[in-house]
Order: structure tokens, then sequence, then C-alpha cells
């Protein structure tokens, strides 16, 4: 049997590896139009910033160990230019030469990828424009640093790979600033979540330019809708569309965005022909509904099934959660499953809460607070999402979270689960225990919430009772008007303060000690709801939603 794959990054290059070690006597052939294969593609900003500092550290597999250690014909520089599936032949150009050869195949796996979205506005063919997305593009802005020696970058677009490169950036000396047309950095976050995110960055030099789109780019100035910023060197990082041509030409059924149509065996349309990685529409693994998740995890996995399924072994993909994580500086942010505004477009009735959490022993050196949002479903409780913002131990956390998400997991199971704890680790009752501890008391009714978007809209007549349970000292440094302070030590010496018949709406720094005080309240005959994620969340999100836009010296 003859298999041939076109693309030989990520999922290609995982199924060539997996399909030979089922078969043994297999032919396998790898069409790849660039110059490198199985390179690491989410590494390419570290090499950019000098945290990589060897260029052949990015690339895992060359076409010689390839050859060596798999028996696999890698082909570099050689470009699928046609698909026949009825004579099933594949018409490739040799790109140093152009000469035209044609390979039969029994199988073919298509993964081309996924290449940069470039908006079509004036400027953007500037020799100061780059994109990032192989190694080639990663040598051409790395040369550009050393020779051209800009001083000032803006990065458009506040994804993942926009907010790396910024960092990246920053780090090998430029002044960095981010457009971004959404209101917040990283979508898989929520606003109030990616508060926090907004407020470190800057803190670390990188200006943001939020709710501002991308006019023009003109000489050394990027134009936004409101204002301009200085530019030597322009990164596009505003998404990618599937590269799916190839695919469409040869009658394979794709969706309106392009992404190949595939089955959960990565079957397309046409049999014989598998896809996967970026270029396939997937299942969102919470909804069920079709997604567009371009992932390197999911792209390898999706590899390995084609591979199974060719070998004649049972094997499918059962959807994309969205599990991902992100180096900011010494911040970690990380997300997986459903946020709120995916949760609302899913039409889900879904519950949330928030945790402000230590990584590790409070006594032990070095513990830092994370803060972790939840979502889950009301009527089943099952788990539907999470994103966690912190310095340490955040992956672990964000991982078990994400397993429990993938195995079906209700926010109560989380009490039940049994991890490693020592002191440098973490607690007894870690984060992830205590974010089920949370939701159970929720959704048992032991405690009511409100949140920091609802403050606002309290009555401030009289009519209720709103209670800060902080320390004077904590209150001194900030407060929210109309709260009354009644430090949570002296609650029940002080109790006679609070009317009856009135419900009391309860706030303290993080959620703690305003859930400890809802529960004196409660057994004392009050109604009494707590604010999810204390204070610390509500003035992190208020500062962020009133803190004014960089504008430019002109503007200002």
């Amino acid at each position: 049997m003859k298999t041939i794959i076109i693309g030989g990054v990520a999922g290609g290059a995982s199924a060539a590896a997996r399909l030979r070690r089922l078969d043994e006597s297999a032919e396998i052939i790898i069409l790849e139009r660039g110059k490198y294969v199985s390179f690491a593609n989410c590494g390419l900003p570290y090499y950019i910033g000098g945290v990589i500092t060897e260029q052949s550290h990015l690339t895992l597999q060359t076409p010689e160990s390839f050859q060596a250690r798999f028996r696999v014909d890698v082909r570099v520089k050689n470009e699928a230019v046609r698909i026949d599936p009825k004579t099933k032949t594949v018409t490739v150009r040799e790109l140093n030469s152009g000469t035209l050869y044609t390979e039969s195949y029994d199988n073919l796996i298509l993964s081309p990828g996924a290449e940069p979205i470039r908006p079509k506005l004036e400027g953007m063919d500037s020799e100061i424009v780059f994109t990032l997305r192989n190694i080639p593009d990663t040598l051409k802005i790395k040369n550009y640093l050393e020779t051209e020696k800009p001083g000032s970058a803006v990065v458009i677009g506040g994804g993942y790979i926009g907010v790396e490169m910024a960092e990246n950036l920053a780090q090998a000396g430029l002044s960095v600033s981010i457009a971004e047309l959404s209101d917040h950095l990283i979508a898989p976050l929520d606003f109030d979540m990616a508060a926090d995110v907004h407020r470190y960055i800057k803190s670390k030099g990188i200006r943001l330019y939020l709710n501002n789109g991308v006019k023009a780019i003109c000489g050394h100035k990027v134009l936004l809708e409101k204002g301009e910023i200085d530019a030597d060197l322009v990164l596009l990082s505003v998404g990618v569309h599937p590269e799916t041509a190839l695919a469409e030409e040869c009658g394979i059924e794709t969706n309106s965005r392009g992404s190949i149509l595939v089955d959960r065996g990565m079957k397309t349309t046409i049999p014989g022909i598998y896809a996967v990685g970026d270029a396939v529409e997937v299942k969102d693994f919470i909804t069920g509904d079709p997604a567009f998740l371009p992932l390197a995890g999911p792209a390898n996995k999706q590899g390995r099934i084609a591979a199974d399924q060719i070998a004649g072994i049972f094997s499918e993909y059962t959807g994309t959660q969205g599990s991902a994580i992100l180096k900011l500086f010494d911040m970690t942010v990380a997300a997986t499953g459903l946020n709120e505004a995916k949760a609302k477009a899913a039409g889900i009735s879904y519950d949330k809460t928030y945790l402000y959490s230590g990584s590790h022993a409070s006594y032990y050196p070095g513990a830092n607070n994370m803060s972790i949002k939840a979502l889950w479903e009301k009527k089943t409780l099952r788990l539907l999402g999470a994103q966690i913002i912190g310095f340490d131990g955040v992956d672990k956390r964000l991982d078990v979270l994400a397993a429990a998400i993938r195995f079906g997991a209700k926010i109560t199971d989380l009490t039940m689960l049994e991890l490693c704890y020592a002191p440098p680790f973490g607690s007894a009752k870690d984060p992830v225990n205590m974010l089920g501890f949370v939701g159970e008391n929720i959704v048992t009714g032991k405690v009511k919430q409100f949140f920091w978007h609802d403050v606002e809209n309290l009555p401030r007549d009289g009519s209720v009772v709103l209670l800060d349970v902080r320390t004077e000292t904590e209150v001194s440094r900030g407060k929210i008007e109309g709260f009354t302070n009644i430090p949570l030590d002296s609650l029940r010496a002080r109790m006679n303060e609070i009317p009856h018949g009135k419900p009391v709406y309860v706030h303290c720094h993080s959620g703690l000690r305003s859930y400890i005080a809802c529960r004196i309240l409660t057994g004392n005959g009050y109604d009494c709801y707590n604010l999810a994620g204390g204070w610390r969340l509500y003035e992190s999100v208020l500062h962020e939603r009133t803190v004014p836009e960089y504008l430019c010296t002109e503007c200002k």
C-alpha cells in the first residue's frame, strides 16, 4: 500500500510516523512545499526573542532523519499542484527545477495547514510588514531585526501568537504596541479574566490599543480608527484561514470558510482521501457545533487517527475543546472549553464562579495566587470551561480541569479529586478542589452569588444592605461606594448594626472571607449574597473598563 501525505508539519508528520509504526511494508511519501518538515511551529516566537538560540532546535526532524528512523520518503520543496481522485494520482512540481511529475497513491492524507490572513488594506505589502507561520518567516523577521535594528514594533492582533510575539519583540529590545479590534486580548478569555492580563502586559511597557481597528499602514505609521502608532516593524497576527484550494479543486467538500469536511475517522467526502490539522472543520467538543480551532495538539491526534484508519484500526476524533496556554513574561494564561460568549451563543444555561487561590501552601516560600474562573451547565452541572491567570502552577491546574471536562465531570466532582500535595507543589485543598467546593456550595444553596457586573445596579436607597468585611487598612486603599465596612472578625459583635428583613450583599478581597460572613449571617436569619471574585476582580475589571486608551501625541 502506498500513502502520500501532502504537508509535512504536525498532522502530516505524525501520520507518517504512526503509519510506519503500524505497517513496516507500507510505502510512505511526504510532499512538503517548504524547505522544512516537522518544525516547532509554536517555538518560532522564542527564536525571534532569543530564548531559543539555535535555529537547528526548531526542526524536530529532517528528511534524512525521517528516512533513517521511519523509512519515509520526505520530499521538501515539492509542491502538490493537482489531485486526480479518479486515477488516484497527484501531480507534483519540483520547485528547484520546475519539473512536473506524477505519483500514484492508494491512500492520500491532506495536511496543508492554514496561512495567515492578510487584510486588504493600504500598506499591507510594505517591507516593514511581516507574518509568522513558518521558519522562513521567522528567519526573515530575525534578519530584519539584526540588519535594520528597528526601535518600535506594532503587533496587529491580540491572540496567542500576537501576544507571544509582543513579548519576544519586547525582549529583543523594541518598544512594542498591540492593536486589537476587540475589547480584550486573547479571545478564549472573558473580559473579566483578560483584565489582569492587560494590567500586567502594560506594566511590562507594552502599550495596548483595544477596540481599535487598523485602517492602513503609511510609511512607518500604523493608522488606527482612533489615533496612529509609529512603527519600524509591523507584525500581522489577525488569524489564519485554511489552505484548501487544492482540495476544493479536486472536488472535496468544504464549508463556507474553506475548511475540509471530514468524518470522525478524518475521511473526506472522497474515498481514499483523508485530511487532518488546521485545514479541517472540527466539532466543538462541548457543544457539538462545527468549529475552526487550529491547534497543534489536535492536529497531531488527527494525524494519528488517519494513520490508524489506513492501517485498519478503529480510531475516531471526538472533537476539540480548545485547551491552550500562553507564557507572557512571568505570567501564565490558560483556558479550555467554553467562555461566556460561546456559552451564550450556544444557548446554554450556565452558572459561573471565581476563585483566587495560592499555587502552593502559603507558609512555604514563593506562593503566588492564581485567578480561576469556571463555567458549568445549570441543569446537569457539567463543566463547560475554565480560565486561569497566574504565575505558578497554572498549567497543571488547567490540565486537570481540561481532563475533567473531557471525561464529563460535574463542577461538584472536583471536590473528590485526589491530587498530589506537598508544600512546595500545592495545598492540602488544591485550587481545583477548592473550585469544586465553591461550586458545590453554590449548587446546594449554601451561598448565593452576585457578580462584578451587578454592583453598579445595586440600590443605594437603603432597601438592601451593602457590606464590606475587609480590614480597615484594605478599605483605605480602595472601596466600592455605598458599602459599609464591618471587618469579618468583628461581624458577630456588631451584627446589631445590620437590619433584618433586607438582603445583604457582602464582599471582601477575594470572596473567601465574604463567604464566611455570608454563612454567619445566614445562620442568623439573614438573606445573603457573596460577591464572586471579590474586590480584587471588581477593581481589576473596573480599572480596565475606565482606563483611557493610549493615543498618539497628536491625538492627545
